[in-house]
């Protein structure tokens, strides 16, 4: 019996270094170098993937404005998970169709680099884990600027710079709060909704971050509508020449609820959104660290 023990306790011993080699050493090496690439990108379906990476001084302060207040507007204040949001989704599921998350942007990134997507406890499990070691060692700040170059933007497009290359034409440091909102728009499901051809949950959702990271926009009324839960969507494009920032109109409070079904892609449907403000506007507020 003893031997038995003793042989259990040296297979549990090894397979714990195999793991802490497997997934701790590759966290302490990533706190300062830029990753290759992820598990989420090896699993892509469409090869090659788009992915170039840059530093955060590189990426316009409003990316990360964007995705905080689309995807976690906790990020600053919890250490990794949002249990106040888990409650939430929790009973909201119970009752809807229509299922709502409440991954943390650690969380995602701990999933984008390491995992596999779906759910199950076992997976839930490891993520957990890895987002408990990536907060601890690498802080909010190189979390998010993770986030930002390996979230996925559309199929096989990685990280804010390949996608604003691809949607806008010019590096993620030009990007402007309207741009980096409808970047933040499709994070929830990047295969099913488009950035350069929005149907309308995508075009309200961008009104919508628009508002949380502070800015007004012309006739956005104050409590968003509720989509058709079935049925076709028509696609379209978000209108060039945007109205410009007010500070007296009204922004978005709600959020509004993703729809059942896809949206397809459709006619140019122009639709009015703020735009980057110009000189002598003032900029959004930003993100107070802890």
């Amino acid at each position: 019996m003893t031997k038995k023990r003793t042989s259990l306790f040296g297979l549990l011993l090894k397979l714990s270094l195999i793991l802490i080699a497997l997934v701790l050493l590759p966290i302490v090496l990533f706190k300062w170098v830029p990753l290759p690439t992820t598990a989420f990108m090896l699993q892509s379906e469409v090869k090659p993937v788009e992915y170039t990476w840059v530093p955060a001084k590189n990426i316009a302060k409003f990316a990360g404005q964007a995705v905080i207040s689309a995807e976690d507007q906790k990020f600053y204040t919890h250490n990794g998970f949002d249990i106040e949001a888990m409650e939430k989704a929790y009973a909201h599921n119970k009752k809807s169709k229509r299922k709502r998350g409440a991954s943390t942007i650690s969380q995602q990134t701990a999933k984008n680099l390491f995992l596999w997507s779906g759910g199950g406890y076992f997976r839930k499990g490891i993520e957990a884990g890895v987002t408990v070691l990536i907060e601890n060692i690498w802080g909010k700040q190189r979390i998010l600027e993770v986030y930002l170059n390996v979230a996925e933007f559309g199929p096989g497009l990685y990280g804010v710079e390949a996608a604003s290359q691809k949607y806008f034409h010019k590096s993620a440091a030009q990007l402007t709060p309207t741009e980096a909102a409808r970047l933040a728009a499709v994070l929830p499901n990047p295969k099913r909704w488009k950035v350069n051809s929005p149907g309308a949950y995508v075009q309200k959702r961008v009104r919508w971050i628009v508002g949380q990271m502070g800015y007004g926009s012309r006739g956005t009324p104050s409590e968003e509508p509720e989509p058709p839960s079935t049925g076709p969507e028509s696609g379209g494009q978000l209108n060039d020449i945007d109205a410009p920032l007010s500070t007296e109109a009204p922004i978005v409070t709600t959020e509004p609820e993703a729809p059942i079904e896809a949206e397809p892609s459709g006619a140019p449907m122009p639709v009015p959104v703020p735009v980057a403000p110009e000189a002598g506007t003032a900029p959004a507020p930003e993100a107070a660290t802890p």
